[in-house]
């Protein structure tokens, strides 16, 4: 006998889920106490299966939510549901998949998935066999129930589908599936594909076993009348060119026919999911071959994408160009991630943009519409073309940006700004002769009467930045700064933002270029303070910042000090210690006090109190929250990461000036404890502060080096780059004060540096801070070399062991104070050891003419190895030698050394 409802219960069941519909907030605290009560009897969940199943002379949104709410029960506490509870929801579920109600049979397929997904798969062994047998019923509804069902479980549990575990189902579901691609209902054949989709990227066995079948049917479905089918098909394409492009190369040219006409389709999700296809296949080495003689038709089809589209204006407020007055609601404002301090090196190279950094190159020019859509997507589509084809797709595209950027349109002036911003970073090198006359018309553009118009120009005139600030000032950068700082006040949010933004780029391409024009500068930004809402005030800190990172100590003018430090400590006053708009203030102050250096003296004890009381609060309520996480909240650690920062921006702006400070604080004790902590973010940014606090004032650090060395000693694993790169670096910077003194510690730390230089092809590392270039094993050398200075008995043995990789890390260095340390150090161990050095002895010769101009001393200590080696092997040895030189090395060792 199946179970029955209780009518009293069933009654007061419905009113529950009637009340949970009401708007007031009363009855909704009202409706989740009654909830709770309820939970409290295990036969509750077995009434809401019933309303969802059984009572059809319910409401369907009654009926559904009576299920979604059974759905959250099963998420929190299926496992403790009494096995007759969970086997009658099970059966009604099965019983009832083809509801006649879709909405019905979508809220069952909801729960079946759940369900299934809490390790039930395993235990209701009937379940597959009983949805693929669905699918042979006559009956539309069933057979679309049973798919939406399956379709959901595919999208959740992937994985396991295509593993031993349920002695692999999808032998027998693919095949099943691929036979649906032909049904005469679109929602079906929509069904099928999207649940094959779900098995393309993790390539299961079955999927690629009926490949070709895929493929196939895949063509057959091409024109299908159906958008969401269409829209399958294309996605499909788009994951098989990832991961099997070998089965689509004989049809490529069909595809991308196919693919262009997809790409203009009327329903603009199709679309969407086409132009993915480009920027997929511009990732694949076959894409120039395959594309070239296409591009004819691509582009233009890609650049008329570029457009906003109607329903885009509308939500952009397009119309709207004067907001600045209205505040910005709270969920306009995108949470801020910290990026942690990280020690670089100076490099030869200069800055390259690095296409994996988000914050470099973000079409961020309609930011509101922060969904993916069709003009995002065309657009990063052309800028991933223009980075493999280069100049080729400029002849293509010139006799189209002419018109676009011209025309009366604002609509289409504004796609044709955006079009020259995308290909900037690919074509620039095609672009050049065309800037003279292109850079002044967008600087023009700036002050279109249209807001769009004039932040598009901001976003394009900041990918152009570079060549602006390498052609004379007067030329273009004087004329483009003042428009983008008129802009920065602009009457438009959206202007302001992407202005401020703009604007920064231009900072860090400039850097003193823009000495002579700071006061006017300052009186712009400091200007913006009062008027920007929240948002934008956000950026401005970046903006300020980041002038500070540029211009350095040429901000150290009491004139410049006065304009900026005011509103800044206003702002620093007013935000409260849980403020997360404390984050971009304090990274932004960190640059201002690097730079202002003794300038920022009259401000650093508010600031440097204030951070020392953000980490200890951090790490009192991270103890609290470790004792009773039941009681507690964990603490956000961010906030600790970013007041460490700060405080190393103060130590390494005051330099000795900090020392007063330390000596007043517990910041010792405060750094043993985040040295340790268990997020490695917060350890990266303690041992960059500790780095800078031994650089600043030993004799505070001295103390605790016999505590804080062993947890150097854990930290440098290279799993955690950054953190390892900090800890080798905070080392190094001991190693120079302590002198002999480091000797009891030289194990600890020796044989993990040796290994970490030793790794093979450690990757070059974009590192943050200065966005230059440093392979990171320079770091690990730099620290052998200074602990080899300081310790030359005890690391010249193991010398053999890392001079190859050490030379070779540190040609590229260029030269400064710590790569003289560095040499210094491998020169005194050669005098220890110096069989360790001979086989790898041409190595050590390129390192020591990367230097150019050495310290005396130094080229002295060079010159004795130099000379005693060839003396050591003899002329005809030494001539043999010297063949394998390359001309420049030879050249440069015969001018500096007369070898």
């Amino acid at each position: 006998m199946d179970w029955q409802p209780d009518e009293q219960g069933l009654q007061q069941v419905l009113q529950l889920l009637k009340d949970s519909q009401s708007p007031n907030t009363a009855t909704q605290r009202v409706v989740q106490d009654k909830l709770k009560q309820l939970n409290q009897f295990p036969d509750f969940n077995n009434y809401l299966i019933f309303v969802l199943t059984r009572l059809k002379s319910e409401d369907e949104p009654t009926r559904s939510l009576s299920g979604l709410i059974l759905k959250n029960n099963v998420k929190a506490h299926y496992q403790s549901f009494p096995p007759p509870v969970a086997d009658f929801i099970k059966q009604e579920c099965l019983n009832n998949i083809g509801d006649a109600s879709s909405l019905i049979r979508a809220t069952i397929g909801i729960l079946i998935t759940t369900i299934a997904s809490k390790g039930e798969l395993q235990m209701w062994p009937e379940l597959l066999p009983q949805l693929c047998n669905l699918l042979n019923s006559e009956d539309y509804n069933t057979c679309e129930g049973a798919f939406g069902a399956l379709q959901k479980i595919c999208e959740d549990s992937s994985e396991l589908l295509d593993s031993d575990a349920l002695n692999r189902p999808l032998n027998v579901m693919i095949p099943k599936f691929l036979q649906f691609f032909k049904h005469c209902s679109p929602k079906i054949r929509s069904h099928a594909i999207a649940c094959v989709n779900q098995f393309i990227m993790d390539r299961a066995q079955a999927l690629m076993d009926n490949i070709d079948t895929f493929i196939e049917h895949l063509f057959a479905l091409a024109v299908d009348e159906d958008p969401e089918v269409r829209k399958n098909v294309c996605r499909a394409l788009v994951m098989l060119l990832e991961v099997r492009i070998d089965r689509l190369i004989p049809h490529m040219h069909s595809i991308i026919q196919y693919m262009l006409q997809r790409t203009q389709d009327h329903d603009e999700n199709v679309a969407l999911e086409a132009c993915e296809f480009w920027l997929t296949l511009a990732e694949q080495p076959i894409c120039k071959e395959v594309l070239a003689s296409h591009l004819v038709q691509l582009i233009p089809i890609l650049v008329n994408g570029m457009k906003y589209s109607e329903i885009d204006i509308i939500l952009l407020k397009g119309d709207v160009e004067e907001d600045e007055a209205v505040p910005d609601s709270e969920q306009d404002i995108k949470p801020r991630f910290h990026k942690s301090r990280t020690v670089t090196l100076p490099h030869e190279e200069e800055r390259p943009e690095d296409p994996e950094d988000p914050e470099e190159d973000d079409d961020d020019d309609d930011d509101t519409l922060s969904d993916w859509n069709l003009r995002k997507c065309s657009a990063a589509a052309l800028d991933v073309l223009a980075n493999v084809f280069r100049e080729e797709l400029l002849p293509h595209l010139l006799p189209l940006l002419k018109g676009l950027l011209f025309h009366p349109e604002w609509v289409i002036k504004e796609s044709g700004i955006l079009v020259l911003g995308a290909i900037a970073e690919g074509c620039m090198q095609g672009m050049v002769p065309y800037l003279p006359e292109l850079i002044p018309h967008l600087i023009q553009c700036l002050s279109d009467k249209k807001a769009l118009v004039r932040s598009i120009a901001c976003w394009t005139l900041s990918r152009y930045a570079h060549w602006v600030v390498s052609q004379p000032p007067d030329m273009h950068l004087k004329p483009l700064m003042t428009e983008l700082l008129k802009r920065i006040l602009d009457g438009n949010k959206r202007v302001q933002e992407a202005a401020c933004s703009a604007f920064a780029t231009l900072e860090e391409e400039a850097c003193t270029e823009l000495v002579p024009y700071l006061s006017f500068i300052l009186d712009t930004l400091v200007f913006a303070f009062g008027k920007y809402q929240h948002k934008n005030l956000l950026i401005l800190y970046d903006a300020i910042g980041t002038l500070a990172d540029s211009v350095g100590h040429h901000l150290n003018q009491p004139e410049y000090i006065q304009k900026l430090m005011p509103p800044l400590i206003q702002k620093w006053n007013e935000l409260k210690d849980e403020d997360k708009d404390l984050f971009p203030l304090l990274e932004c102050l960190s640059s201002v006090a690097t730079a202002l250096q003794s300038g920022f003296l009259p401000y650093c004890e508010p600031v440097y109190q204030r951070c020392v009381t953000l980490v200890q609060k951090t790490l009192a309520q991270a103890m609290m929250y470790n004792q009773h996480p039941d009681q507690y909240e964990a603490p956000d650690k961010d906030f600790m990461i970013v007041a460490l920062d700060l405080l190393s921006g103060l130590a390494e702006g005051l330099g000795g000036q900090v020392e007063q400070l330390v000596a007043r604080s517990n910041i010792m004790t405060l750094l043993f404890q985040c040295m340790q902590d268990t997020m490695p973010e917060v350890r990266q940014s303690s041992f960059a502060l500790l780095g800078d606090l031994t650089k600043a004032c030993f004799m505070h650090v001295k103390p605790c080096i016999a505590e804080f060395m062993p947890i150097l000693g854990t930290n440098l694993n290279p799993e955690f780059i950054s953190v390892c790169n900090n800890a080798t670096w905070a080392i190094g910077e001991i190693c120079m004060q302590m002198g002999a003194e480091m000797q009891p510690y030289v194990q600890m730390v020796l044989n993990n540096l040796v290994e970490i230089i030793n790794r093979p092809n450690t990757p070059k590392t974009l590192l943050e801070n200065t966005g230059r270039l440093t392979s990171p094993s320079a770091i690990p050398a730099i620290t052998i070399g200074r602990l080899g200075y300081v310790c030359p008995q005890e690391v010249a043995p193991m010398l053999q062991q890392f001079i190859r990789p050490w030379c070779t890390s540190l040609r590229n260095i260029r030269d400064n104070e710590e790569k003289d340390s560095a040499f210094r150090g491998i020169c005194m161990m050669i005098g220890v050891n110096p069989g360790g050095v001979v086989q790898d002895f041409i190595f050590f010769c390129d390192a020591v003419a990367s230097w150019v101009s050495p310290k005396d001393d130094l080229r002295d200590m060079f010159y004795k190895i130099l000379h005693g080696f060839k003396d050591q092997v003899g002329e005809e040895n030494w001539q043999q030698f010297s063949e394998q030189f390359p001309p420049l090395l030879k050249e440069r060792l015969a001018a500096f050394y007369g070898v």
